[in-house]
């Protein structure tokens, strides 16, 4: 019997030994498989003497934009040509000149009720998208996103992967020449980016670490402020792949416009390849290290055979 245990438990720790070294060789081979990717003009950047938003490349964004051209736009038009309107028609004809003795009128119950209601229904018709857009940009993660935290420091972002093995990444902007050199935008490029999955909503977490910061990707309509002891969270998507630039927008000291950041967007197996070269797993899987322990305590539960009766 001491001897079939002896021998069940080498076999297990060969069961364990195997494993380990095909998940180093997977590892290995994910390690050489990421090439980051290189940003595209004019997509998830500014671009010169350019107005009005970016390219949307989220849900939220396009909804956004639509609300801004086909609802803000024209009533703010509609409403700014009419008060110019007046106030030509006021200037030209009730003036000195033309009328010497000014009218006493003081009330007209149809134009008071005309300039109540009008604005109301305008309040009212602008409300309702509104409220659309905010309950969408809110809407919270299904249980099963990808979660990455953002912590906002003086003057850099650090990236937390909790389930991907919890690793961290640190963020801080390229110099100028580096940048270029690239083939990215100076003041916007870094050494480490964001990097998420495409096309799959991401729950992204934000904190301070000392002072108040605010993650803000403009193409993706994403903006959220990073509070010290204060975890604020935000479904993250994105609907094509690529790098999109952003940068702090909350007043930070003394480097606040030095703190870009930097998302890279890549198909799930590049992702997965990706989180395998910082050393962390696929999601919610165990670490390599903590499956051949496991592996081993359960082949020779599995492989001893059955006390004779």
């Amino acid at each position: 019997m001491e001897s079939e245990s002896a021998t069940t438990m080498k076999f297990g720790e060969q069961i364990a030994l195997a494993q380990a070294t095909e998940a180093a060789a997977t590892a290995t081979a994910a390690a050489g498989s990421y090439v980051p990717l290189k940003p595209v003009p004019g997509i998830g950047q500014p671009i010169d003497g350019a107005y009005g938003f970016q390219e949307q490349f989220s849900p939220t964004g396009h909804y956004a934009l639509w609300m801004h051209d086909a609802i803000l736009m024209p009533v703010i038009t509609i409403v700014s040509l009419f008060v110019l309107l007046l106030l030509i028609i006021v200037v030209v004809r009730f003036n000195k000149r033309r009328n010497p003795v000014a009218s006493r009128t003081s009330h007209n119950t149809l134009i008071e009720v005309v300039w109540t209601l009008v604005p109301v229904l305008i309040l009212v018709g602008i409300a309702i998208p509104s409220i659309t857009l905010l309950a969408r940009q809110y809407k919270p993660a299904p249980e099963s996103a990808l979660t990455v935290k953002a912590t906002g420091n003086q003057w850099y972002w650090t990236y937390t992967y909790p389930d991907n093995g919890g690793f961290e990444v640190i963020s801080n902007m390229l110099p100028d020449d580096e940048a270029v050199k690239r083939g990215e935008p100076a003041k916007l490029a870094v050494d480490n980016r964001l990097v998420v999955p495409v096309g799959e909503p991401i729950r992204l977490q934000t904190a301070g670490a000392d002072v108040i910061h605010s993650f803000a990707v403009p193409s993706l309509w994403f903006k959220l402020d990073a509070v010290p002891g204060r975890i604020n969270e935000k479904v993250l998507f994105i609907e094509k792949p690529g790098v999109y630039y952003g940068q702090c927008s909350e007043l930070c000291g003394a480097r606040h416009g030095y703190m870009p950041i930097a998302v890279e967007a890549l198909p799930r197996d590049k992702f997965d390849s990706w989180v395998l070269t910082q050393g962390g797993t696929k999601d919610h899987q165990p670490k390599a290290a903590e499956a051949v322990p496991a592996a081993a305590d359960a082949a020779p539960a599995s492989d001893t055979p059955a006390p004779a009766a």
